[in-house]
């Protein structure tokens, strides 16, 4: 190449390159040529050079060696170099580089220029690269530039002070007075760039909005008449007139009319006309109706037309292009909360989304149908949710299933149509539920005593048809083993009887124990389950010792631990066999303020200086902080869990059980009262103690006149000290001391230091919430002073 090729030349050369090496040497003798061109004295070429190193930056090469030609340009009194120059410093330069302050003071003098297409060019570069001290030391000129007559200036010099408002938000004040006058204008540009700087002014300083929304009247007066006015081919698109300024003026009005009664009244007819007057057949209408319902959800509008918002989203489900519907449905899923029952008119139309091929456009559906379940309509939502269940994607099956639990838990119109549909689930998509199901579910069963028969033998079937579901199978497992008397029984009212075997019902287990497809979990179900029916079957029990024995050198861990314990109770304790493996009692639901297992919540500290016993209660706004009120020793808080139910065992038998540990003799401890107020008494015993153990139970009464509810219990302990809280006993205390709850805490002190605990109480009295913190200092002496006597084993 020679280094008067033009620009065009050069194009077509790189263009016809054959290799990536080719086009890297062409592209290095030209640059060659460039920085020869640059060390040149000014021969007219030096813009054309600049034009084909911008043209190489564009192709992804270093073009830096450029930036200082850009400067010089810019300083050029023609204006094709300053033109050149200033497209240079938009893409070369930055705000990160020295080099861009060089150009200040040209654009400075260039905005006071008396062509209007040079103060075009500085305000463009401005706009696009300016730096905060460039914006600082150039906004009075853009302020007075947005006054000028020329609207062609005002239009680049109103989207300037955008950039500056951006960059410096504190200059906000200045272009204020003149971004009021400018909604005065006729030109369409002007008017976009005016309501676009309103826009920036209301959203970075909220004091702006008072004097703003005076200018609401005024914003319904230019959207009316953009409404209404006739064809203009200047700013007609697909019949819309000017979409864009229709668009930026709706986005301003929800912001003026947000939470503000005045304004949103002087909009309300204005939202209501374009609802009505807007062809939506078209991109353009689309967009203007979108930001139409955007406005009229956002501010305090009238029911009726929020019920027309609604109705028209439901108008772009019907759309074929995919986008629309799913932004309809992305707006109707923001609020179905809080108007349920105009999105409820369109719930077959969201239905049929689910059937999409769209992947996006389905989880938008299936979030909106989940929300609009309701006791009303459970039946027929629920059957299309699991139609959808069986052949939805495998990324959606877990969204699914845990949307129909939580649909089914709260609005179940029977507990059988609840088992059935739990079960219809861990059928379809057993392997993608969340590991809460399967408590969940035996829980449930538990309490739906009358539906035991018809259960088990419904489970048993899909034992035997289907083992690769895991949840399924646990379940199925579970109930087999606690009413294995009852599928033997063979009498099922709900459904066709169907004589079942023992020798059946062993084999099923058995298939689950040996199943290459059965987790560690699912085998302890099946285990377990074969060790209860050895209680409920009259012949084979010998194969279920049998069965056993097997486990007793399994390589899990805990499937030996299990089968060793059952070896023990048919060996040595098989009189108490009986007593040990009967039926599990009905289990109560966990409590919504309360969760599984012992989950350390914070560490806080422990204070040098002895503190009373009882501290007082804090205000009811201010969270109970602990980390302030101990101060230098880490403590760990821990809060109560959820109740857990247990497998009853008979009292005389609990302490020889396996005969472990042998038997304790206890030391019983006086309770003591560690607060008292508001009727609500608390007190403390130490049941029972070990050399470093302590079973520390908290006793609750209640002697107001009314109920109290939601009562939880929070402690603390010094760090060296292990804590551990059981299940309350409720979370209702009865009103004239008619009855108490109690909460047990287990603390091992292996360093034997002072037992220092604070404890935090919440709870609901007469629908206020009060909240209580006491700190003891002291426990009663024998909690760590006697030593128990332990009986050899």
């Amino acid at each position: 190449m020679t280094p008067s090729v033009r620009l065009q030349e050069m194009i077509r050369v790189i263009r016809s390159a054959r290799t990536q090496c080719e086009e890297r040497g062409i592209i290095q003798r030209e640059c060659a040529d460039i920085r020869a061109q640059f060390r040149q004295s000014d021969n007219g070429e030096r813009s054309h050079s600049l034009a084909k190193l911008l043209y190489v930056h564009m192709l992804g090469y270093p073009a830096h060696f450029g930036q200082m030609e850009c400067v010089r340009l810019i300083a050029s009194t023609r204006y094709n170099e300053k033109r050149i120059g200033y497209l240079g410093a938009m893409m070369l330069l930055d705000e990160k580089q020295d080099a861009s302050l060089l150009i200040t003071n040209s654009i400075k003098n260039d905005l006071s220029h008396s062509s209007q297409y040079v103060q075009s060019l500085a305000l463009c570069t401005l706009a696009c690269m300016g730096s905060g001290e460039m914006c600082r030391d150039l906004a009075p000129e853009i302020e007075r530039l947005l006054r000028a007559s020329n609207s062609y200036i005002k239009k680049k010099a109103t989207l300037c002070a955008v950039h500056i408002i951006r960059k410096v938000p504190e200059l906000g004040e200045l272009f204020t007075p003149s971004a009021r006058s400018l909604l005065s204008e006729k030109n369409h540009g002007v008017l976009h760039g005016a309501v676009v700087l309103i826009t920036e002014l209301c959203e970075r300083n909220r004091d702006t909005l008072g004097q703003f929304r005076k200018a609401v009247p005024e914003l319904v007066q230019i959207m009316r008449s953009l409404v209404t006015s006739s064809y203009s081919p200047e700013h007609n698109v697909a019949g819309i007139c000017d979409p864009f300024l229709q668009v930026r003026i709706l986005r301003l009005l929800r912001i003026l009319g947000h939470n503000n009664d005045t304004a949103s009244d002087a909009m309300n007819d204005l939202l209501a006309q374009v609802a009505t007057n807007t062809d939506s057949s078209k991109t353009a209408g689309s967009a203007v109706l979108y930001e139409t319902v955007l406005t009229i959800m956002d501010i305090n509008s009238e029911s009726g037309l929020r019920v027309l918002a609604v109705n028209i989203l439901g108008r772009f489900l019907l759309n074929n292009d995919r986008n629309i519907r799913y932004i309809s449905m992305t707006s109707l899923q923001k609020i179905v909360q809080t108007d349920h029952n105009a999105v409820q008119r369109h719930r077959g139309t969201i239905v049929d989304c689910l059937k999409d091929q769209d992947a996006s456009v389905k989880r938008r559906a299936l979030e909106l149908s989940l929300a609009l379940v309701s006791a009303v309509n459970i039946r027929s939502m629920m059957k299309e949710l699991l139609i959808f269940l069986s052949t939805c994607p495998p990324e959606l099956r877990s969204q699914t299933a845990s949307g129909i639990f939580n649909a089914a838990e709260r609005y179940s119109p029977s507990k059988r149509w609840h088992i059935d549909t739990i079960l219809h689930v861990l059928t379809t998509a057993g392997g993608d539920v969340r590991d809460e199901t399967v408590p969940n579910l035996i829980q449930l069963i538990t309490t739906a005593s009358e539906l035991h028969s018809y259960t088990v033998h419904k489970l048993y079937r899909a034992l035997v048809k289907d083992i690769s579901q895991q949840s399924l199978v646990q379940v199925a497992c579970w109930c087999i083993g606690e009413y294995g008397d009852l599928l033997l029984k063979g009498e099922c009212e709900e459904m066709e009887p169907v004589q079942v075997k023992e020798e059946d019902v062993l084999d099923a287990l058995e298939t689950v124990l040996q199943s290459h497809m059965s987790s560690p979990t699912t085998r302890g179900f099946a285990l377990t389950a074969t060790m209860k029916l050895s209680t409920r079957i009259t012949e084979n029990v010998d194969r279920i010792r049998s069965i056993v024995s097997i486990y007793g050198s399994c390589i899990d861990l805990e499937l030996q631990q299990r089968a060793v314990e059952y070896n023990a109770l048919f060996k040595k304790y098989d009189h108490m066999r009986a007593a040990v493996l009967e039926r599990m009692p009905v289990m109560d639901k966990n409590s919504p303020d309360h969760t599984n297992g012992d989950t350390a919540v914070e560490t806080i500290k422990e204070p040098d200086a002895p503190k009373p016993t009882v501290l007082p209660s804090e205000p009811a706004s201010q969270v109970c902080d602990l980390l302030g009120l101990l101060c230098e020793t880490d403590i760990t808080l821990q809060s109560s869990p959820a109740p857990i139910s247990t497998p009853p065992t008979s009292t005389s038998n609990a302490g020889d059980i396996l005969d472990l540990l042998g038997e304790l003799e206890l030391t019983a401890v006086p309770a003591v009262t560690v607060y008292e107020k508001n009727g609500v008494s608390l007190k403390l015993q130490c049941d029972k103690q070990m050399d470093t153990d302590v079973t520390v139970t908290f006793i609750a009464s209640n002697s107001s006149l009314s109920d109290i509810t939601n009562f939880t219990l929070q402690a603390a302990v010094p760090k060296s000290v292990k804590l551990q809280m059981k299940a309350p006993s409720g979370n209702v205390i009865p009103a004239r001391g008619l009855g108490q709850v109690t909460q047990t805490v287990l603390l091992n002190n292996p360093n034997k230091v002072s037992l220092k605990m604070r404890v935090r109480m919440s709870y609901s009295n007469q629908g206020m919430m009060c909240q209580d913190t006491v700190q003891i200092d002291s426990f009663p002496s024998p909690a760590w002073n006697c030593q128990p006597s332990i009986s050899p084993l």
